[in-house]
């Protein structure tokens, strides 16, 4: 079950350390270790701004493309690809990191994904043809850039995997942008979207306006206001999570 577009499209206004604010809040999960990348990435296109889809998963291993004869792997591959439903973002593993032996995307695979449904790729290995990618409006999270592409072949798809240190399943909803990415677990999908607002919105009106409002004040004056706006960040956090609740 995926959320109504409108939702999706609101998630993409917000950043994705905004919208871990809010999953932190409404998750059972251990936040410390599961949902967001452990290793550092980069974002090649980060004027796109954040992309949102549902993963769609691969495996390649671009140092042995030369080796495999499964013919129809390219075909089977893309009608697991045009099947899932969308916005989509390919997750990939490459077997060779940190080795980079070629590319899987450049401008061909990500025109061709893009007239799939799918609006970007979060890959441990590495891309190439930065600028046709982002004009074809496809956005890309990689390790590094690339010139060869290697020939690279599908391996297997539709499976677990695991990039930049975090396990992504097929099928979770991906928010991710510069800072780096978050696989959110099914059952965290339909409270994400309030849960982030509602975070956001108690930044705004307890740390940040009293930090902003302290310009001229003595320094125990702003120590006071800052702990009072504290103490009030964090009950409006309890009023407005329940762990073990309902939002």
């Amino acid at each position: 079950m995926t959320l109504p577009h409108p939702d999706l499209l609101k998630l993409r206004r917000w950043n994705t350390p905004t919208i871990y604010n809010g999953w932190e809040q409404i998750t059972k999960h251990d936040i410390a270790n599961e949902a967001f990348n452990l290793e550092e990435t980069h974002d090649f296109m980060p004027q796109m701004g954040p992309m949102v889809g549902y993963a769609v998963t691969l495996v390649v291993e671009p140092s042995q493309s030369g080796h495999r004869e499964n013919s129809a792997a390219w075909s089977d591959y893309r009608r697991y690809v045009a099947q899932q439903p969308g916005p989509k973002i390919v997750v990939v593993q490459d077997l060779d990191k940190p080795r980079v032996i070629g590319s899987f995307w450049g401008e061909v695979n990500a025109n061709v994904h893009r007239s799939l449904g799918a609006v970007g790729t979060i890959t441990d290995g590495a891309i190439r043809d930065v600028d046709e990618m982002t004009a074809a409006g496809f956005k890309a999270l990689a390790r590094r850039l690339c010139v060869g592409h290697a020939h690279v072949i599908p391996v297997r798809w539709n499976c677990e995997v695991e990039v930049f240190g975090t396990l992504v399943r097929p099928g979770q909803l991906i928010h991710a942008d510069k800072h780096g990415f978050l696989a959110v677990p099914p059952e965290d999908e339909n409270q994400l979207l309030l849960a982030s607002i509602a975070m956001d919105h108690n930044e705004c009106e307890t740390m940040i306006a009293a930090a902003r409002q302290c310009a001229g004040l003595e320094m125990s004056t702003i120590l006071q206001r800052l702990d009072q706006a504290a103490a009030k960040f964090s009950a409006n956090s309890r009023d407005q999570f329940r762990r073990q609740g309902e939002w």
